[in-house]
Order: C-alpha cells, then sequence, then structure tokens
C-alpha cells in the first residue's frame, strides 16, 4: 500500500513557509523556493500570488508575489525576485532569506491565470519581473502536455537580463506548440544580441506572432509597459474581453488610486476613532476607512489597495462594517476582530486599533 499523501495547505489554517532553496536568476533576480512547515501539498491555479510577512530591519512587512511555481508540483512552491534599488523588502529578501529561514504566507488567491480562460492559443507578453506568472503557466501547461498553442514573448533590458532563458528555451524545444520570443533594449557586456532589439510594438508582433488577433492574451509588467501593450492592442481593434492583465507591483497599484473617494454629502457619515493615534475623522457609508483617512490627510500602511495583501489589517475595536475583501483576510481573523480598511466601509461609528 502506499503511504498517504499529505493533506493540502489550507490558507485559513496554514501560515508558515520554511525556505528549502535559493536559486539566482540573473544578476538581480533571485529565486527562493518554499515548503510547508508540516508535510503539505499546494494547490492553487497557474498565475496566483500569495502574501508573505515578512520582518526587515525589526519591522514587519507585507508583500505579495506571484508563484513562479506550478500546481503540477505540488510539494513546494516558489518565488521570483528582482532586487530592487532602495527596496527594503526585496533587498531584505537577498540579504537574509536563506534554507531554513521560515516566514509567514497567505493564499494562493488572484484571477491572473490561464486555468480561467480556457483556450487553444494563447499569446504571453511579459517584461522584467512579470514573467514570474506567466512562466507559472507555461510550466503547468507543459507538465500536462496540454497541447495549448502558447506564443511566449518576453521584453528585457539586455540578455543579462533575461529571467528563466535557459528554461524557457529548453521547455519550447521539447514542446512543439511552445514559441519563445526575447526582445532585448541593448546587449550587455560580454553577451552579444543577435535577436529582436528594442521595445514590442504591432509591427513586431506581427512578425512574431502574425494570428496574435486569435490568441487568448495574457500581460504582465511594469506600468508603463501595459499601458503601451493596452494602448496597442486597443488601438488595433483586439477583442478586450481576450486579454487579461495585472500588475505585479502592488505600489503601482496604490498610486493609480491615490486620488480618495469623495463622498456624497447625501449618503450617511460614521465617525471613525483612531484608538493609538487618538485621531477621529468622518467617514461615509460608501466610504473604505482608509480612502477616509487619507482625505483627511492620515498616513496609514497599506499596499494593493484591494482587499489582496493584508498590509492594512488591524483590529476593529467596536462598530461594524461592510467589507467585500479579496482574499486578504482568513475567515478565522475576520471572527477575532481584523478588518482591511482598504475595502471596509462602516455601517456604524467605529474605533480602530491604530
Amino acid at each position: 500500500m502506499s503511504p498517504a499523501s499529505p493533506p493540502l495547505w489550507n490558507p485559513e489554517l496554514d501560515e508558515t513557509l520554511v525556505c528549502c532553496a535559493v536559486r539566482r536568476e540573473t544578476h538581480d533576480v533571485t529565486t527562493f523556493v518554499f515548503e510547508a512547515r508540516e508535510p503539505r501539498r499546494f494547490a492553487y491555479q497557474p498565475g496566483q500570488f500569495m502574501t508573505f510577512e515578512l520582518s526587515i530591519g525589526g519591522q514587519s512587512m507585507n508583500r505579495c508575489y506571484t508563484l513562479a511555481s506550478a500546481p503540477t508540483r505540488p510539494d513546494r512552491v516558489s518565488i521570483t525576485v528582482k532586487r530592487i534599488e532602495g527596496g527594503p523588502v526585496s533587498n531584505g529578501l537577498h540579504e537574509t532569506l536563506t534554507p531554513g529561514v521560515s516566514v509567514r504566507a497567505l493564499g494562493p488567491m488572484g484571477d491572473f491565470t490561464s486555468s480561467r480562460h480556457i483556450a487553444s492559443k494563447y499569446l504571453f507578453l511579459s517584461a522584467g519581473s512579470g514573467v514570474t506568472p506567466l512562466m507559472s503557466m507555461t510550466r503547468h501547461a507543459y507538465d500536462l502536455a496540454s497541447g495549448a498553442d502558447i506564443a511566449f514573448v518576453h521584453s528585457a533590458r539586455s540578455p543579462a537580463d533575461l529571467i528563466f532563458d535557459r528554461e524557457l528555451t529548453l521547455m519550447a524545444a521539447n514542446m512543439a506548440t511552445l514559441r519563445v520570443t526575447s526582445l532585448c533594449e541593448d546587449e550587455a557586456p560580454g553577451q552579444p544580441w543577435n535577436g529582436y532589439r528594442g521595445r514590442i510594438d504591432l509591427a513586431r508582433l506581427e512578425l512574431i506572432a502574425p494570428d496574435w488577433r486569435e490568441r487568448e492574451t495574457f500581460v504582465c509588467g511594469p506600468s508603463a509597459y501595459m499601458a503601451q501593450v493596452r494602448e496597442m492592442f486597443e488601438a488595433a481593434g483586439f477583442d478586450m474581453a481576450r486579454y487579461h492583465s495585472e500588475s505585479f507591483d502592488f505600489a503601482e497599484l496604490t498610486q493609480q488610486d491615490e486620488t480618495p473617494r469623495v463622498p456624497d454629502q447625501t449618503e450617511q457619515t460614521f465617525k471613525v476613532t483612531f484608538a493609538t493615534t487618538r485621531r477621529t475623522i468622518d467617514c461615509g457609508a460608501g466610504t473604505t476607512v482608509l480612502d477616509a483617512a487619507k482625505a483627511a490627510g492620515m498616513r496609514l500602511p497599506s499596499s494593493c489597495t484591494k482587499g489582496m495583501c493584508g498590509t492594512c489589517k488591524c483590529k476593529l475595536v467596536s462598530g461594524t462594517v461592510d467589507m467585500a475583501h479579496a482574499g486578504g483576510i482568513r475567515q478565522r481573523e475576520i471572527d477575532q476582530g481584523l478588518i482591511l480598511i482598504c475595502c471596509a466601509k462602516p455601517t456604524s461609528d467605529l474605533v480602530v486599533e491604530r
């Protein structure tokens, strides 16, 4: 009799991951491989992310990272992180996260996945470390020998910045329906480049994937890259119902929502008191606590502003809220009185432990 498989990772109960391997991908990109503290298997959809609670310089910080691993290899999960100049979390990970170190994690979660948009032909467009969710989807298709026709187009600054280049080349050699194309803006010292140069545009896309209009399209990368690609597809008349994109930088999502919602003058208003700072503000019934705090000039910890990452989690001392989160808080935490102020709207006066 074969031994029983380990139970599945349960985000409501399990929260500790242990780093079991560290792999250098490029000069400033590293993959961190994790396993559960107790034997667990991971079930998720390729392209989903996890929220990691990390201790950096004695301070707790939450960050969301896409899983570059595939659910077809269920005993481990991995994230691939680019070191950002001045970025406390990415630098902290590169400098301190070694095999044996434990971190807390929530998820996996997220809607950016090919599993929810089954098609016979895909176009994957990525730039920089935005390659990670598309790598997860490609590994998934490769392991399953799915037969899906994938045109994978990745953009990088130079050959030295091509993430997963060797693995993608190997998969393409063994999977007749996978075609991988890289674009580089410049050469790197000692690494001449004979492939496509510059940034992706319609002319290059027509050469690389002439049938791109027939493909279910997934795009991930820095905000400027995604804005350029979206504009290109819209101008070309692409069916945008078959266009899926995600920012892998949750700080950029916050910047996109810098302007807080102005409450309707006719809507009911409640008092929100922050117990730690002893500050009281007004918050409309249709306004999130975070937006009201921003409008009042308060600076509170937040990241994704979408109810996904858990950065703004805090204790609701008294009062009631309407909270439509996106997976960034466990039900047991809600039962303990915790809320995410980025997606919590008051239904009474509140006292919040902040």
